[in-house]
């Protein structure tokens, strides 16, 4: 049976961005120590989540790969013999924008950045104004512990997303994320929350993967972030959940010898029909 243990970040953070890559060095640590064997930090972790505000200075905010945070962490994954995913702002060497996720090996070695695909334009998540679409295509870890994806917030609303990692061979979808309420904003559709993590639950089952979801807590000025990390098993049962206020480090451990079992029952992968999906493109 193919167990692993995993860790979710769930942080506050503030505009002190030397504290927040302190405290994740910290938390990732913690972490680590419990025997967690990837550790995952949420969406932006080190920075305030600036594209609430359409005109932020890009550079007050953004780093490289390899950067402070890529390298402090790197160290950490090297001592322990850990995968750590990173998500950043990032300026590449080209000066163009991303929201990224760093991925370390267990050697401490950095892999192929990803970058966030679907990039949202919304009031209160301009997006677009700070963040160029990836264009390098979905990527799965190969790493000592899992085969894995990671996708990052608002990759977390398409299916087509969730499926192509797990066409590529990903077992576990990490979905770093930041996400909340707007304060004294009344949604006419239902519970923002129960939507977010109906949707991933939704590509576990419909995929026989788990997923992992971090998200970060605390109010930053007009957002109210739900925390609520969770990690869900192929059948979208919720096996961990933290709080909605506390910083928290997440351990969970998870049977990815149930994937197979999911997916020879229910046979979701098995009869697709690709033949009948030509339009979706």
């Amino acid at each position: 049976m193919k167990k692993l243990t995993i860790a979710l970040i769930q942080t506050k953070v503030t505009v002190d961005q030397a504290a927040n890559l302190a405290k994740a060095l910290k938390l990732a640590e913690r972490a680590a120590k419990q025997r967690a064997k990837i550790i995952c930090l949420p969406e932006l972790f080190r920075t305030l989540y600036f594209p609430q505000y359409k005109k932020a200075i890009p550079d007050d905010y953004a780093e490289s790969i390899p950067g402070p945070s890529t390298i402090t962490l790197a160290r950490l994954a090297k001592k322990y013999g850990v995968v750590i995913i990173v998500p950043v702002y990032e300026k590449d060497k080209k000066g163009q924008y991303h929201n990224s996720a760093a991925v370390i090996n267990e050697r401490g070695k950095l892999l192929p950045t990803y970058h966030k695909i679907h990039i949202p334009q919304d009031p209160l998540f301009w997006e677009s104004n700070y963040f160029k679409p990836g264009d390098t295509g979905y990527k799965v870890y190969r790493t000592k512990y899992a085969k894995f994806a990671v996708l990052i917030c608002f990759d977390q609303w398409f299916p087509e997303a969730a499926r192509l990692a797990t066409l590529q061979g990903a077992d576990l979808i990490f979905y770093p994320t930041a996400i909340g309420y707007i304060i004294n904003h009344q949604s006419k559709d239902g519970d923002w929350h129960n939507a977010w993590e109906t949707v991933m639950r939704g590509h576990a089952i419909t995929n026989g993967v788990h997923v992992a979801a971090v998200n970060r807590t605390g109010r930053e000025d007009k957002l109210n972030f739900w925390g609520q990390s969770f990690v869900a098993d192929s059948f979208g049962t919720i096996l961990k959940k933290a709080s909605t206020r506390r910083e928290e480090v997440l351990v969970c451990q998870i049977d990815l010898m149930h994937n197979k079992r999911v997916r020879e029952g229910w046979g979701f992968l098995r009869h697709r029909r690709p033949d009948t999906y030509k339009k979706i493109i």
